[in-house]
């Protein structure tokens, strides 16, 4: 019998801020593919199984058009129809569009350009651990470790003034953060469209060393750039953070881990690749059918809403032993954390080496590093927000 899945869950099982919602858990026992009613009516389908998940990102059968995404998962918006995404936004776009804005950026991104970067993290990543150290206890890691770190380095590799960097940020967390309403997010993305077209044009004025520079010599549009800006500053900020933030949470609730990784360095690559395959903080995406495509015993009709639901992929019993629990030195890698096909994160080796460097400086640095506040008293960012984790995370440790 074919399983349906009514509503995403609004709220995670008490206790379980790590764990998918349940009622996402029990859709995947059921099978790979569940219907879901969209609440305009319109009959789509949520896939939580790996495999699937991983064929459609795959398939270009399936489309990332924003104008295309009419369905939303939450609101009906009854007749209002979904504009194009703005020029230079590539990753609600498909091929060849996608491709124009991507292609340029993909060199500036490789695993040996970003592994370039790691004395730098590290001297941030010390800077702002000393800062926390000389603070003394208890501290938020959220403003005073996850979200510096990460801010610091894309605004250097954008020539973002770190300065300007608290505008963005809280702009950013209205864009992703789930509690904003319409007219709030709307003046947050006009504001931030405002800044980036200032800055494109003082980088087109006077070129610094920099990504968005090396972009104006090109034959990219100021809107264009401003788009692809907004993307690179947003991912490469926010997922990031969130991953340092709800990662230190993740480890403090199980000890035994953070201290087999200080007892074994050599674990780090293993365990960052298991922290974004247990925490997957980007949980859903959406695609839509061009065609009429078979996939996994149904036929998906042409223009049908997809939901792809990572965290559950990524939690798949028939893709990974034990799914449910966090396993530093885990093997079975291979997880959806970054996506996978032509809009696989562009940014994923700098999250990697930012992860690399900054999780073990912690650890080491405060072997005693534990809550400050109850578990259940961590200030979570809702469901709703398109990128998961918490917003404040109150730490203490010996002096």
């Amino acid at each position: 019998m074919e399983h349906t899945v009514t509503t995403l869950p609004a709220t995670r099982e008490p206790g379980c801020p790590f764990d998918p919602p349940a009622e996402l858990i029990d859709a995947r026992r059921h099978g790979p593919i569940s219907r879901y009613p969209f609440p305009d009516g319109h009959e789509g389908w949520l896939i939580t199984g790996y495999d699937l998940v991983r064929s459609v990102l795959a398939d270009p059968r399936f489309s990332s058009r924003k104008e295309l995404m009419r369905h939303h998962p939450l609101i009906d918006f009854g007749e209002i129809e979904v504009p194009p995404a703005p020029p230079g936004e590539f990753l609600l776009m498909d091929d060849p569009q996608h491709s124009r804005y991507r292609k340029p950026l993909v060199g500036k991104f490789t695993v040996r350009r970003m592994r370039l970067l790691t004395e730098r993290v590290e001297q941030v990543t010390a800077d702002h651990l000393d800062a926390m150290e000389k603070a003394g206890p208890p501290a938020d890691l959220v403003t005073a470790f996850a979200r510096p770190i990460p801010a610091v380095i894309i605004c250097e590799l954008l020539g973002v003034p770190y300065e300007d960097r608290g505008s963005f940020q809280d702009n950013i967390d209205k864009f992703l953060g789930g509690e904003t309403g319409d007219e709030e997010l709307f003046a947050a993305y006009t504001a931030t469209q405002r800044y980036l077209a200032e800055l494109v044009a003082a980088k087109r004025a006077n070129p610094t060393d920099d990504v968005l520079s090396d972009l104006t010599d090109s034959d990219l549009t100021d809107e264009e750039l401003q788009g692809i800006a907004l993307i690179l500053l947003s991912a490469g900020f926010d997922t990031t953070a969130n991953m340092l933030a709800l990662g230190t949470f993740a480890l403090l609730r199980h000890p035994e881990q953070p201290a087999a990784w200080r007892a074994d360095p050599a674990l780090t690559d293993s365990a960052v690749e298991e922290l974004l395959r247990y925490l997957s903080v980007a949980k859903t995406f959406m695609r839509t059918a061009l065609e009429d495509v078979e996939l996994g015993g149904r036929t998906i009709a042409a223009g049908t809403a997809v939901i792809l639901s990572y965290n559950t992929a990524n939690r798949d019993p028939e893709r990974f032993a034990d799914p449910h629990v966090l396993d530093l030195g885990r093997q079975d890698g291979g997880h959806l954390a970054f996506g996978h096909g032509i809009h696989q994160c562009l940014g994923q080796q700098l999250a990697r080496v930012e992860m690399r460097v900054a999780f073990p400086a912690l650890l080491n640095r405060f072997p005693t590093l534990r809550l400050a506040v109850p578990a259940e008293e961590v200030d979570l960012r809702p469901e709703a927000a398109d990128v998961y984790g918490v917003k404040s995370l109150p730490v203490t440790w010996d002096v």
